[in-house]
This record gives structure tokens, sequence and C-alpha cells, in this order.
């Protein structure tokens, strides 16, 4: 506001002073236009000059005390604040390239000569002098690091001899060496070395250590859900109706003398059924290799209910290059057909719809029937379930009227894999059956 101020008044001055010489003070006064014209030169040479008349050049105080402008560049912030905003190799968890690549990141950061990463017993990683000796995938050469690991708090070395490296000509003298900890377990150490007595900022290196135990805690929650994740997934594999295959069997042996052709058929649908649940890698499949497992379960199925199972299918075709988690929608229909369709005299129909959704980027599956509907305690029991995931409890669903195969297991891996960023619903019409709705994020 004050430097606007003065470019106004100087402004002003200036077009007072041109007025005044070519109109008073000359005779006979200049003309309208050669007036306005001196005026527009020195209004546009004061202001595209103002910044370093005024002000000053940059770094300096300006002509009129106005505080110099900050330079264009600030130094860059050193140590854990410079550390916050990056990527950390750890977050991988503690292994010798992600130790290398995070003691590479860290040593310009940190006042030491040397920078060391262990884990319990050996060096994992080590940048600076003494590199010849204290070599990555060796035990540790000093009995400090171990002492830091064994009483799980940081030691301050001031002298060689309290260092105890086994190398006799050691450069190192003094050394700040903080534990590496997942939660109250400590799993490694971070040594900050130097080659004179001084040594280095204890705070630095605790606060540093303190961060890296934060990302290794994640790294390791990181793998706790995803060996959860694929327990959920081989669970699913594993629950595979037995009953299903054994009745599958009876229907191939009962057409293979009547319809020996059509029990072939069936025989290689079941083989591409079994390939498909046992072998498919990953978390992930493209919904139409999910769609073909379903089509081929639900053929299976209809070879054995004959009539009195309809299948109505309602897909966009924009959802066929979607992806969706593996062994998700056939454990759906399948319960659709084994507590919907199977314990209703006269049968009934199994639709199966799915479409994307581009403006909420999701993709939105159902799978209903006009069977005999949902046990209410069942769905209640379901519901109540779904609540305990969402806020955090965990609790087992049991008895024999659990909803089908893996129908639990179904919502814990979706909570697994997309968090609260996916919504499953269960629901029993007036109009009789049951519909299962789930939406998830569209990748």
């Amino acid at each position: 506001m004050r430097g606007s101020v003065i470019l106004a008044v100087a402004v002003v001055v200036i077009w007072s002073v041109v007025y005044a010489i070519t109109q008073l003070m000359v005779v006979p006064a200049l003309p309208v236009l050669p007036t306005v014209g001196i005026g527009l030169a020195l209004t546009l040479a004061v202001v595209l000059g103002y910044p370093s008349v005024l002000r000053g050049p940059r770094g300096s105080r300006g002509l009129f005390g106005s505080r110099a402008a900050a330079p264009l560049r600030a130094e860059k912030p050193r140590g854990v604040s410079d550390l916050a905003g990056r990527s950390v190799p750890l977050r991988k968890g503690l292994t010798p390239d992600a130790a290398r690549r995070t003691c590479e990141l860290l040593r310009p950061m940190l006042s030491g000569d040397a920078v060391c990463i262990t884990d319990t017993e050996d060096i994992l990683a080590y940048i600076g002098p003494g590199a010849d000796h204290h070599v990555p995938g060796g035990q540790m050469q000093t009995t400090a690091a171990p002492r830091t690991v064994k009483k799980g708090r940081t030691s301050v070395v001031h002298t060689p001899d309290g260092l105890g490296c086994r190398h006799p000509e050691c450069q190192l003298q003094s050394a700040v060496i903080a534990p590496l900890r997942i939660g109250s377990r400590t799993v490694g150490t971070l040594g900050v070395y130097q080659a004179t007595t001084k040594t280095p900022p204890k705070q630095l290196v605790e606060d540093m250590a303190n961060m890296l135990s934060l990302h290794l805690e994640l790294a390791e929650l990181d793998r706790e859900k995803q060996l959860a994740t694929h327990a959920r997934l081989d669970a699913l594999r594993a629950q595979i109706n037995p009953h299903f295959l054994f009745n599958v069997l009876n229907t191939i042996a009962s057409k293979a003398r009547t319809r020996p052709e059509e029990a072939r058929e069936l025989l290689l649908r079941l083989s591409e059924f079994f390939r498909y649940a046992v072998r498919q890698e990953g978390h992930f499949a493209e919904f139409a290799q999910e769609y073909f497992f379903v089509r081929t379960y639900l053929s299976l199925e209809q070879a054995r209910f004959g009539e009195r199972l309809q299948i109505r299918y309602d897909i966009d075709p924009q959802v066929l290059t979607s992806r969706v988690p593996v062994l998700t929608i056939q454990p759906l229909v399948e319960n659709a057909v084994k507590h919907g369709i199977a314990g209703k005299k006269e049968g009934g129909t199994v639709r199966l719809r799915a479409r994307v959704d581009p403006l909420t980027r999701t993709t939105s599956i159902r799978v209903s029937d006009d069977g005999v509907g949902m046990d209410p305690q069942v769905l209640a029991r379901l519901t109540a379930r779904q609540t305990e995931v969402a806020t955090g409890q965990d609790s087992v669903l049991t008895g024999p009227d659990h909803a089908g195969v893996g129908l639990q297991n179904i919502s814990e891996r979706l909570d697994s894999l997309f968090g609260d960023r996916y919504d499953l619903s269960i629901s029993t019409p007036r109009s009789g059956g049951t519909v299962v709705d789930l939406t998830i994020p569209l990748r």
C-alpha cells in the first residue's frame, strides 16, 4: 500500500511539473498533444523504473527506506522438515536397497561425514569414510551400534574407544546412533558418524530416526494388510462349495450315457471354472474375465437345475474393460442360486447388472434374484458385521446360515482393497428375493 501511494504522488508531481513548464513558463504555451506526449513519456519511465528507483535493488533498502524484496531463492531448509515432503525409500520396508537410497538421501541433510543404517545384526547400508570395512551385508563393526540395539535408546559417542570399531585404521572418531523402532520393538539403527571428535547434533539424528521409524511402521501395516488380503482371497478359493462340485459331477455322470457330447462340454466348462479360480494371479482382473467366469459357473448350474433356473444379463459394454476384484461377483451369484433359487420349488431368475458411471468414476454391480429371500436374522447379522468392519471392530460371522460362500470374506477383502471407497448393500424387497448392490472405484 505504501509503495502505491508513493507512485501515485510521483505521477501527480510529474504532471504538475509538465503543466507548469509547458503551459505557464513557456511562451507561447505548447500545444496539447506535445504536452500530453511529454507527460506520458515521463510517467511511463517512472512506472517502469519504479521497482529499482523507489524500492532499490533486490537485497538492499530503497531510496525511501522500504524493506528489500525477498531473494528469488531462499536457502533450502535442511533436516527433518526437508525430508517431510519427500518419498522415503524405507516406506517399502527395511531392505538393503531401501536403506542405501535412504542413506544417499539423508547424508546431505545431516551434519555428519558418514551415515549408516543397520538391522539388529548387520549393516544394511553405509556411505562415507570407512566404507572399505563398514561393508553392507556384513556384521556391525562398532560396539556402539549393537549397544544401541540392545538398550533401545540413542548412543552418543565422543571418542574412538567409545565407538569401538574393529578396524585399527578407522577414520571415525565420534557418532550419534539412534534406534529405529516399529512400535516398541527395535528393528535397527540410524548412525551418523564424524571423522572428528565433534559429535553430530543428537536431536537432529533422533528426529530423523523417529521419522524413519514412522515410515517403517507404515510399511509394516501395509505388509500386514496385504497378507490379510491375500489370506482372504485364498480363503475364497478354498471355500468354493464342495457340494457344487459334487452336484456338477453327478449331473455330468447322469448325462454321460444319454448325452455324451453335453457331458463332455460340461466337463470342459468345469475344468475352465477351476482353472480360473485357482490360477488367477493378483487381486484385480478385467470385468470381462470375471464375467466369463460367472457365465461358466451359471452354465454348470443350469445343467443341474434345468428350466428352474433362468438367467438375465444386463451388462454395459464399457464395464468389460474395467478392473474389479477377482472372485467377487461369482460368490454373489452363487448365493443367489443357492439361497434364493434352490429353495424355491418352481425356481426363479438370477439377474446380473453392471454399469460404469464416468462422472463419479465408479463401477456398479447388482446381483438380484426372485427366490425365497434372505432370512431377516441373517440379513441383520450381515448388516451388523458391515458396521463393525467400518468402525474397526472385529468379529466372526458364524453359523450354517452365513448367506453363502465367502460373503463375509468379500466384505473384508473389499475393505482391505478400497477402505471406505466402496459400498456393499444387501436388501430384501417386498416383492421377494434378494438384491446385492456393489459399488467400487473405477480402475
